[in-house]
């Protein structure tokens, strides 16, 4: 019989409360959801730490030392995420009378801290590889903008149809325009990593691969708070081992791994006799946990099987996005048109990067790849990239304007960005920030090649750097005015010309200020699918 748990109860809660608005913030595509939500993602461990908070890090290491790893249960939405998944595949075995899920197991230290460090000197040399393979949140951010985002998505356009069929217009067809091939191989590896290790090892993940969960449990071993037996009370039936899902309690020995236990409780809610308890316990007490000395002694022969499992893992998830973003790659190469060109072409020009980077050298250095910016684009041209541009800067976004443009008066990527890799800027700032300068090619324009008019570009530039000049008889064509052009695409998503556009945006790898005129009044621009 359980026993009434209401520490349980309250991890419980708290993760609801940080889960739900995380995971609505990547869902809504309406756009209805307050961007303020996104001030949860900065209490996430490692962008904290990309962003330089080192307010909310040395919070999150206090809270650590006091009352043990409750983050990875009740803040980190990966963390919750794998609960939801042990939770869903467990309910059969419960069913099932003397199915024993979880037993104890040796810390895998030396790899789990070999990342961490690995981790940490990679970032500290501008290589951001290794956190956005590794880092929790931004695999958590990958899944549910490239998967569960889409898949709403879907269901909204097969309500709105059935919907239509009564003459109820309430819900309405949207695009599903911002999911690329390596998004998409990306997600979906972390998505089936995450299913393999909870069902067969429960929190695997966060205790061998994630570099969150290494640099907690350098702190948790020493937490005032923590789990452990009360020896007069254990029966010793083994019920907490069975459902300790970090592996972290051996019933034999009556000991707890405190760096491994990620405070979820449910050992405790387990024992019918109070046999463990959440209480008090002073540093360095080793009555009633695995010693530091042990659990570091934990290469033994009997688990090269496992580091096997885990290199395996962790080659997968390092290599299938490589191998779709070559693919998706290749396919772009053969000039399915973006408006940049053959694949010869494109590889001349660097990516557009979102206003507020301020460089592409500190943008690929910082951004873990969450996708956060890309699905609250307003104008959806952020799109993640696949290996057109370099490892270096697989699954990072790139503005690209396919169907839309950067709006002129949009700060929204900078706004929600939890690494600092897009810094905010204000509304007036951006107005004047150049990130590219529109490129003219005049021999695939339709005023040369077909002779009739056409000035879409011009019409759809809030700046006006893209303006009409005589040209032939009564014909005029464009010419740009890089001292007025920002970059925003607006001339580019609306050109006519296809497959290759006759004006595309070619990036400046270091952003730039205009000085607009005085007296320039700014357009309100409103695409339509063509300017004549």
């Amino acid at each position: 019989m359980k026993r009434p748990n209401y520490l349980k109860g309250l991890r419980v809660l708290l993760a609801v409360l940080f889960f739900v608005p995380i995971l609505l913030f990547f869902l809504d595509f309406t756009n209805k959801i307050p961007v303020e939500v996104h001030r949860l993602l900065h209490a996430q461990l490692l962008p904290a730490v990309m962003a330089g908070m080192f307010g909310i890090v040395a919070i999150l290491l206090i809270a650590t030392l006091l009352f043990g790893r409750i983050y990875c249960s009740a803040l980190c939405p990966a963390g919750v995420f794998q609960d939801i998944i042990n939770r869903i595949f467990c309910i059969g075995k419960k069913k099932k009378k003397g199915v024993r899920r979880f037993k104890y197991r040796k810390p895998a230290n030396w790899l789990r801290y070999v990342l961490l460090a690995a981790t940490v000197v990679t970032a500290l040399f501008g290589f951001s590889g290794l956190c956005l393979l590794l880092d929790p949140y931004s695999n958590f951010g990958r899944i549910a903008a490239n998967l569960f985002r889409p898949a709403v998505m879907w269901g909204n356009n097969v309500l709105a149809d059935w919907l239509m069929t009564m003459d109820n217009y309430t819900l309405f067809h949207v695009t599903i325009s911002t999911v690329s091939i390596a998004g998409v191989v990306a997600a979906m590896t972390a998505l089936v990593v995450f299913i393999v290790m909870v069902v067969f090892r429960g929190r695997l993940f966060c205790n061998t691969l994630c570099p969150v969960g290494a640099l907690l449990s350098l702190v948790s071993r020493y937490s005032f708070f923590r789990i452990s037996f009360d020896k007069e009370a254990c029966t010793h039936c083994g019920n907490c081992e069975h459902t300790c899902k970090a592996e972290a309690i051996d019933a034999k020995a009556l000991t707890v791994d405190t760096s491994r236990c990620v405070d979820c409780f449910n050992c405790v809610s387990s024992c019918a006799k109070g046999g463990l308890q959440y209480r008090f316990n002073p540093p360095f007490k080793k009555a009633n946990e695995v010693s530091t000395e042990s659990s570091l002694k934990m290469e033994q022969p009997a688990a090269n099987s496992r580091r096997t499992f885990l290199a395996t893992g962790a080659t997968i998830a390092a290599t299938l996005p490589v191998v779709s973003a070559i693919a998706e790659s290749a396919g772009q190469g053969k000039g399915k048109g973006n408006g940049h060109g053959a694949g010869k072409n494109r590889k001349q020009w660097p990516p557009i990067t979102p206003p507020g980077s301020l460089n592409l050298e500190r943008f690929k250095d910082k951004c873990t790849g969450c996708h956060i910016c890309v699905v609250k684009c307003p104008s959806q041209v952020l799109r993640p990239a696949g290996m057109e541009y370099g490892f270096d800067y697989l699954l990072k976004p790139r503005m690209a304007y396919i169907s839309s443009y950067c709006n002129y008066e949009c700060t929204v990527c900078s706004e929600v960005c939890p690494v600092g890799a897009i810094t905010p800027i204000t509304m007036e700032e951006k107005k004047s920030l150049q990130v590219g300068i529109a490129t003219f090619f005049i021999n695939r324009c339709i005023v040369k090649t077909e002779g009739t008019d056409c000035g879409a570009c011009s019409e759809h530039c809030p700046t006006q750097a893209v303006h009409m000049v005589p040209y032939e008889g009564t014909l005029t064509i464009p010419q740009v005015n890089p001292d007025l052009c920002v970059g925003c695409g607006g001339c580019e998503s609306i050109c006519p010309v296809r497959p290759m556009r006759a004006i595309i945006v070619k990036a400046n790898t270091e952003h730039q200020h205009i000085v607009l005129p005085e007296e320039e009044e700014v357009k309100n621009v409103e695409v339509d699918d063509f300017g004549f």
